[in-house]
């Protein structure tokens, strides 16, 4: 199949999913998962009607981008993200997925106010509570909100999580559950500079699940690009 026809099938995908729940298709974003996708392939998946393209790494971001790969979508970052790379980062996408200590989100603040923006970001949340993984834990939220409150080149626009590995994306529905509640729990309390409008989560084995959960955004790759290919290591 085309990119174009992997954006069709997963948008009617998820269409599906949100009528299964009850829900707006149109307040879901796609987000493609460009990684190891050159800036051909991008541009084919934002002509076939992606919401948004997602970068994992910095070096093939900033790549991309001077080729002008991005044009016609908004761009998100969506990997983890060093510190010392924060500056490449802020002002040149939209959102910031991967915001998983407080230290990187008062770095981000700086860079920001240095620049003269307020870069929009969500929090990634452990769901899992996989030492492997990043991110806080979900009774770290709070505090992590009170500390986003203080910065004002930040803003909190939600939640984003990566569960764990799974054969199935039924299996995953239980983690989902409970990022739905722990963003459920929080939209209501009142920070500044902090508002709850997304939830990332869902990806190619598992974005229908995410989506009758609750998922507002979900990164899509190989169900979009097909299955990516790695270079050998020699």
């Amino acid at each position: 199949m085309t990119i174009a026809e992997n954006v069709a099938l997963v948008k009617k995908n998820i269409a599906a999913a949100a009528a299964r729940a009850g829900r707006d298709p149109s307040g879901i974003m796609l987000v493609a998962a460009t990684k190891q996708n050159d800036a051909d392939r991008v541009r084919q998946a934002i002509a076939a009607g992606v919401d948004a393209c997602g970068e994992n790494r910095v070096q093939e971001m900033l790549e991309k981008a001077a080729l002008g790969a991005y044009e016609g979508a908004p761009l998100h970052f969506i990997g983890h993200l060093q510190r010392n790379k924060v500056k490449n980062v802020v002002g040149l996408v939209s959102l910031i997925h991967s915001v998983d200590t407080i230290e990187l989100l008062r770095q981000i603040d700086r860079v920001a106010a240095e620049k003269g923006l307020v870069q929009d970001v969500l929090l990634e949340i452990n769901i899992g509570a996989e030492a492997s993984k990043s991110g806080f834990a979900p009774e770290e939220l709070p505090s992590a909100l009170a500390a986003a409150a203080q910065l004002e080149s930040v803003r909190v626009r939600g939640l984003m999580a990566i569960p764990p590995f799974c054969a199935s994306g039924e299996e995953n529905r239980r983690y989902f559950v409970r990022m739905q509640q722990l963003f459920v729990d929080n939209c209501d309390k009142k920070y500044d500079n902090v508002r709850m409008d997304f939830m990332s989560m869902g990806m190619s084995a598992d974005y229908e699940t995410a989506v009758e959960c609750g998922a507002h955004i979900v990164r899509v790759g190989t169900a979009v690009f097909g299955p990516r290919t790695y270079p050998e290591k020699h």
